[in-house]
């Protein structure tokens, strides 16, 4: 390695140490404020207020979002994107490590501001609310959001060290049924019984599953199942997650769990009403320049970190930087900051979050990021090579 690259590394780590202090505070205090997607109004004043008082220049409510923000430090290309999210859960809280997420990209960003200074480009933190249950980043995308970066980062808390993740797309199927109330027992011949064409539903699904790529997933519930068990249900209603490790897959499956939802209409003489949701999580491409010089950074603050899914078996799900690694070079890490066994999305994992061991894994993260920052912005080479890989992939796609 050059060694004033070597230098400037250092001095991004120790930068990062010496902010260690307020960016545990703010890690902190945001698990200790959980806010729902689109509400997280506390948090995104916290982050912007601590970018803000660092010099970089505050965009707030983009993209129409009032809890989204873009802060830019330096001019010009390449734009590096260390992407935030903070928004909870409903009930458990910061149980996915949201607030670990943001204080990485921020405390990234702003030791990555004397690799700026030295060698140009802009570091642009982005604000992505509501990842959970409404893909924040679908909408970004959509709009433009991501658009101008040259590459984008985003470290997720795990029980697993590795760069590169088999994020699958995702589309969430809204279904109804309308039937005719009567009594269940007097007359019950005069009802249509909405709650059985759910049910037949989830059984038609339930088969259909055999016979799905191993990779994909359906998964439900009934939202509305009826009112009283006298009463012949009128009307039911249930929410779908349909899942597929690639669209072209995902729309086959969408029209195959859809067959089930028509066919227990007809089956019960229950009236079928089919929303589908307007956003869709699209699969992680994953750029694997990025993630080498990734794991290259973690292993030298003593980190041991997988470089892809074929060295360890993984359990996958959905999440929106997938749609954002199909506009710019991303990467989606996950970082272990909880034993195994423990998953996301439980009350154990929203301790472990602010346990000792994610402090640790806050900084491990922030510095690696930062460095990786360092490689792109000092070698334009690297850079180029980011860049061509995403290009190639583009190309392959629409072959």
């Amino acid at each position: 390695m050059d060694i004033n690259i070597d230098k400037l590394k250092q001095s991004v780590v120790r930068q990062i140490d010496t902010e260690r202090p307020q960016l545990q505070e703010l890690a902190l205090k945001i698990h200790a404020n959980p806010e729902l997607g689109l509400h997280e109004f506390k948090a995104c004043e916290w982050l912007t207020q601590y970018l803000m008082q660092r010099d970089f220049n505050i965009e707030r409510g983009i993209c129409e979002m009032p809890t989204a923000f873009r802060a830019t430090y330096g001019k010009g290309k390449p734009y590096i994107g260390l992407l935030a999210e903070y928004d909870a859960l409903p009930g458990i809280g910061h149980a996915c490590g949201h607030n670990l997420i943001c204080t990485i990209a921020i405390g990234a960003a702003v030791a990555s501001k004397m690799a700026v200074d030295r060698y140009g480009g802009s570091i642009v933190v982005i604000g992505t609310p509501a990842e959970e249950n409404y893909g924040g980043k679908i909408v970004m995308a959509r709009q433009g959001a991501f658009s101008d970066l040259d590459a984008a980062m985003l470290v997720h808390p795990d029980a697993v060290d590795i760069a590169v993740v088999p994020a699958i797309a995702c589309q969430q199927m809204n279904v109804e049924f309308f039937g005719k109330s009567a009594h269940a027992s007097a007359n019950p011949a005069a009802g249509i019984n909405a709650l059985d064409a759910m049910i037949l539903s989830f059984n038609s699904i339930n088969a259909l599953r055999q016979h799905i790529q191993s990779t994909a997933r359906i998964h439900g519930i009934i939202t509305d199942g009826g009112q009283a068990a006298n009463i012949v249900p009128a009307h039911s209603a249930g929410e779908f997650y349909v899942r597929a490790a690639d669209d072209a897959y995902l729309d086959e499956l969408l029209q195959k769990v859809l067959n089930c939802f028509i066919g227990a209409a007809a089956a019960t003489g229950a009236r079928l009403e089919y929303k589908p949701d307007v956003l869709r999580y699209s699969s992680m491409h994953s750029n694997m320049t990025l993630a080498q010089l990734y794991v290259r950074n973690m292993h030298s603050v003593g980190r041991e970190v997988i470089l892809s899914e074929s060295e360890i078996p993984l359990n996958v799900g959905s999440t929106d930087m997938g749609n954002v690694s199909w506009v710019t070079a991303a990467i989606h890490p996950m970082l272990a900051i909880a034993p195994k066994g423990i998953s996301q999305h439980t009350t154990e994992f929203a301790a472990a979050v602010v346990s000792e061991a994610g402090i640790h894994g806050l900084f491990d993260a922030a510095k690696a990021v930062a460095m990786t920052v360092v490689d792109l912005l000092s070698n334009v080479e690297t850079m180029q090579k980011v860049r061509e890989e995403f290009k190639q992939g583009q190309l392959q796609e629409k072959k």
